[in-house]
């Protein structure tokens, strides 16, 4: 009784240790964005309308109809409502057969291809140029969205 005593004391601080190690914070991950949370809300602040601090261009600097224009590639993300219309359930008008956000599934969800910059997408890899594109975290967070249902949450 006295060494599975022992052993338990002695295992107490690794199992603590492991444990937080595996607890690491949203903020972390998200990198460059860290109020980025798998909701649509912080999806549409963070991602659609805000730069980053890697210097990810906003989305909203061509997908939107401020001014009159028109939004690029039919996309209008300027603000909740309309991106949320235009995104959850959407065919894609550059791909056809493409619906640009599937809830459940990330993996074929459009939007996750333009900007993962896959070969079977129409054009080129979101944000347009070169970069900096979404990092692995923010993209992580983004697909985790998706695959909760894509809720307008």
């Amino acid at each position: 009784m006295q060494s599975l005593r022992s052993l338990a004391i002695c295992a107490l601080p690794l199992l603590c240790a492991v444990l937080s190690a595996c607890d690491e914070s949203l903020s972390t991950v998200a990198g460059p964005t860290p109020n980025l949370t798998p909701n649509f809300a912080s999806v549409q602040r963070e991602v659609f309308e805000s730069t980053d601090a890697a210097g990810r261009l906003n989305c909203t600097l061509c997908h939107t109809d401020a001014g009159g224009r028109t939004p690029s590639g039919g996309l209008n993300l300027r603000s909740a409502d309309i991106s949320y219309a235009q995104l959850v359930g959407v065919a894609s008008r550059g791909k056809p057969g493409a619906v640009r956000v599937i809830p459940g599934d990330p993996a074929n969800s459009y939007l996750i291809h333009k900007l993962e910059g896959r070969s079977d997408i129409a054009g080129v890899r979101m944000p347009r140029g070169t970069g900096p594109y979404l990092q692995a975290g923010q993209m992580m967070i983004l697909k985790r969205w998706i695959e909760l249902g894509a809720r307008n949450d």
